[in-house]
């Protein structure tokens, strides 16, 4: 922003001019010309916009100077941090300066044969967490998506050298020092689970790797157990998704942890009331396909069972709520090949909540998809009773739904 002329006084043209004021209220310099300033500061844009290896190598040079003298200064005097506190406020410049590899990409191999992504990669675990913020903060911007879009070859190197100077386990391992009531930590928090989305997105192997060598699942785990809505919440959920969407290992693990009832739990929180903003909304959707990833391997399909999610499920069609869709789709998930599912379903009236839906009903139904996935639900159940072949409109009038006021119980009634 242009600052304002300065505004001069004016004075009455028979007015003598005041005296001169003594010599040591003199000014020093004449006024300033903003348009000197401008200039100057355009040709230090300009200085910093050249980045070719000479100047990376400059670059590196200084921040290994910077890092080795706070090093130095930290043993030297541990316990007086007045004598290193300069020292780290320079290194923190030399971070910031490094932001600019982010505009040249294929200089990434070179700056990793120079072993600057090692001295980068361990400062995520310096004492002060603020100089590990800044280190987070390069990382994300040198992985960003953006960035390296068009520079494959390149990202894979930078990823490589990262993933072999153990910066996967550093990130999560600097997670757990940082506190979300902090704005500053909260955003280094984001910045943490982005950097890790960006290494994944390059090398899809590490979505399997930072789960066996970190504790990041136990941390989403821990996240999302969180009442409160947050931008990291979202963010958590929408990692988790990533790391159980194509990897088994990931979806045992996880129900390992107790991470069916985890996911069940949280979206138990929206059976009877909707997400209040966007965000919330795909925080939700997000909760819901990590339960849907999760209901994969049969272990976590006879965990469900037993966590009662086909009642929570059901709970959640009979409110017709946002979340509608979504309960019958992890219902969908659950009754794939696993028939105690089925039967739980039909015990539990699952079916008479599900007509609506795979009976074409609008006003009933929510969400467009409920009717494909009411219908997958239904023919599952159907396909365990053996009458998979009859069509819908035969089944919706051969079938009987009669209540026992003794036992509750569900009674289907075929006729063909």
């Amino acid at each position: 922003m242009d600052l304002p002329a300065p505004q001069k006084r004016k004075r009455s043209p028979s007015s003598s001019p005041p005296p001169p004021p003594p010599p040591s209220l003199q000014p020093s310099s004449a006024p300033i010309d903003l348009s000197l300033l401008e200039a100057l500061e355009k040709s230090q844009q300009n200085a910093v916009e050249t980045l070719d290896l000479k100047t990376l190598k400059k670059l590196a040079l200084s921040l290994e100077r910077r890092l080795n003298a706070n090093t130095a200064a930290r043993l030297k005097y541990p316990d007086n941090p007045d004598k290193f506190a300069e020292s780290e406020l320079e290194l923190h410049d030399e971070l910031q300066k490094l932001k600019i590899l982010a505009g040249a990409p294929e200089l990434y191999p070179d700056l990793v044969s120079l072993g600057t992504v090692n001295s980068i990669t361990g400062l995520l675990n310096h004492d002060n967490t603020d100089i590990a913020i800044d280190a987070v903060t390069l990382l994300q911007d040198l992985t960003d998506a953006d960035v390296i879009e068009d520079n494959d070859e390149s990202a894979q190197v930078l990823v490589d050298a990262l993933i072999e100077n153990n910066a996967v386990e550093l990130l999560v391992q600097n997670l757990a020092r940082l506190n979300d009531s902090d704005p500053d930590e909260s955003a280094a928090i984001y910045n943490t689970l982005s950097t890790i989305e960006n290494l994944i997105e390059v090398k899809p192997s590490v979505s399997e790797l930072v789960c066996e060598k970190t504790k990041l699942l136990k941390w989403l785990q821990a996240r999302i157990k969180i009442r409160e809505f947050d931008s990291n919440k979202q963010y958590a959920s929408e990692i988790l998704a990533i790391l159980l969407q194509n990897s088994i290992a990931n979806q045992k693990r996880f129900g390992q942890m107790n991470g069916v009832d985890t996911l069940l739990q949280a979206v138990a929180m929206y059976k009877s009331k909707d997400p209040k903003t966007g965000d919330e909304e795909e925080m939700v959707e997000n909760l819901f396909d990590c339960l849907c990833c999760l209901l994969m391997p049969l272990e976590n399909k006879e965990r469900f069972v037993k966590a009662e999610g086909v009642e929570l499920m059901i709970i959640i069609m009979n409110q017709k709520k946002l979340c509608y869709g979504s309960a019958i789709r992890a219902l969908d998930f659950a009754m794939t090949n696993y028939p105690p599912a089925c039967e739980r379903f039909i015990d539990v009236m699952g079916l008479k909540t599900a007509f609506p839906a795979f009976m074409g009903k609008a006003s009933s139904v929510p969400f467009s998809y409920a009717a494909s996935a009411g219908t997958d639900c239904a023919h599952k159940c159907f396909s365990f009773m053996d009458h998979s072949n009859l069509p819908w409109f035969k089944l919706y009038f051969l079938l009987v739904y009669r209540m026992n006021d003794k036992n509750n119980s569900l009674i289907v009634v075929i006729d063909v």
